[in-house]
């Protein structure tokens, strides 16, 4: 039996899952963000509580926002603010008492979608998460790619490719620079870039309505994202030349993407033509829990 568990900034969720991917058990409860002794402490309630029911022991692995630096063993870039600087990889294995598998969020994501996903017959695999910020990771013949810096996919912290002259120098990003990616394309940057386009204040959801209605300004707004991320999704074909790209998080719900980005990527990528494939996750929200499970997935 496999557990993943996903440590979120507002729930911690557990799965079990048996050898061929059947859910066997599913529990969340709220993360108590501001306390990192309470979060450890949390999750090793899930995971006793899950053996007990099932009546069996299980791997471990956790995804995580954030990532654990390889100079230090310490958690780096996590937005739940209490882990950064913390040894969490260590006080899990001590808490629980055996060995922990732990990897960023978006690469529990991209893995999950690799193993028994949208991307199972894609070699390589990039997902990315697209909701309130924006994030990537990148899976190689099943196995997650991490990079000497553990930054591999870290694609929404570089700046938006092909700008347009209103596009330059872009909003600034709460990591110090700015026009990255994620300014433009998380479910904030689609609202700002509405304000400016229209003057009025929606949300993503009513943007997307209103485009869907036929209203020409939020037709324009949705347009004019599915630029940016046809540019920022090329770029990434002209580095890593993915089988397929799967997108995750709430902005992957608006189902003109998978459409009208692929119908735009190809002015930008550097080749006749682009065989890889744009889907929507098969796992939607379970695909970060499920990829943590995966850690284990060879043995």
């Amino acid at each position: 039996m496999r557990l993943g568990i996903d440590l979120g900034g507002t729930k911690i969720e557990i799965v079990a899952l048996d050898e061929v991917g059947q859910v066997l058990l599913r529990r969340r409860c709220a993360t108590p963000a501001d306390d990192y002794r309470k979060i450890l402490d949390v999750i090793a309630n899930l995971v006793v509580d899950a053996e007990l029911e099932l009546q069996q022991p299980g791997s471990v692995g956790v995804g995580t926002p954030g990532a654990l630096s390889r100079a230090t063993g310490l958690l780096k870039n996590s937005n739940t603010a209490c882990l950064n600087g913390q040894p969490l990889l260590r006080d899990l294995e001590q808490t629980l008492d055996r060995p922990v598998r732990l990897a960023n969020d978006a690469n529990c994501f991209a893995l999950s979608e690799a193993v028994d996903g949208a991307g199972v017959r894609g070699e390589v695999v990039f997902g990315v998460i697209i909701g309130t910020g924006t994030g990537a990771g990148v899976v190689v013949n099943k196995k997650i790619l991490t990079g000497p810096n553990a930054i591999a996919g870290e694609w929404g912290h570089n700046p938006l490719p092909w700008p347009q002259p209103e596009e330059w120098p872009g909003p600034q990003c709460y990591c110090g620079s700015s026009g990255c990616i994620e300014t433009f394309l998380s479910g904030p940057g689609l609202q700002r870039s509405h304000l400016q386009i229209s003057g009025t204040q929606l949300s993503t959801r009513e943007i997307v309505a209103g485009a869907g209605a036929g209203e020409p300004d939020c037709q324009r707004s949705l347009e004019t994202y599915c630029d940016r991320m046809a540019r920022a999704l090329a770029h990434v074909i002209n580095i890593l030349d993915p089988d397929v790209i799967v997108l995750g998080g709430g902005m992957s719900n608006i189902s003109s993407l998978y459409t009208e980005i692929p119908g735009r990527w190809g002015q930008y990528v550097f080749s006749d033509r682009v065989d890889t494939c744009l889907c929507p996750p098969q796992y939607g929200d379970s695909g970060g829990v499920r990829g943590a499970a995966w850690l284990w997935a060879d043995t």
